[in-house]
């Protein structure tokens, strides 16, 4: 299960949660997958691991609806790259559900704060200078 069954949600703050998660990836094209774990795991106290594991779900439900979206540019698909990142990317999953059976979901949580500090700040400093 996602979500604890036996807690109550304040939905409308829930609701509008996921719609300012949506505005701001559709705004700047990128972040729902990390902006959405923190809204899980503050506002309806999901697990860290099932809070990452409904990001990836939700990541991969819009890829592929914005891949099949644009069915008039297959013709310009380099096929052969997209399958080398696509295995890479499900041996990733694979490896990274292994290890996570390891992870204690407590460290998750100042190990994800810490990557999208760097990450942020990594952005930063490369749409300043580079």
């Amino acid at each position: 299960e996602i979500l604890p069954t036996n807690q109550k949600y304040n939905y409308p703050l829930v609701i509008f949660e996921g719609l300012m998660v949506g505005v701001i990836t559709g705004f700047v094209g990128a972040g729902g997958g990390f902006l959405i774990i923190p809204a899980l795991v503050g506002l309806l106290k999901t697990p860290m691991k099932k809070a990452i594991g409904t990001s990836l779900l939700i990541i991969a439900i819009n890829s592929a609806f914005g891949f099949l979206a644009s069915y008039e540019h297959f013709d310009e698909i380099n096929w052969t790259f997209l399958m080398i990142i696509s295995g890479l990317a499900i041996l990733g999953i694979i490896i990274g559900a292994r290890l996570s059976k390891n992870i204690d979901g407590k460290k998750l949580k100042p190990a994800f704060g810490w990557f999208v500090l760097i990450m942020g700040i990594f952005v930063i400093i490369k749409e300043m200078f580079l």
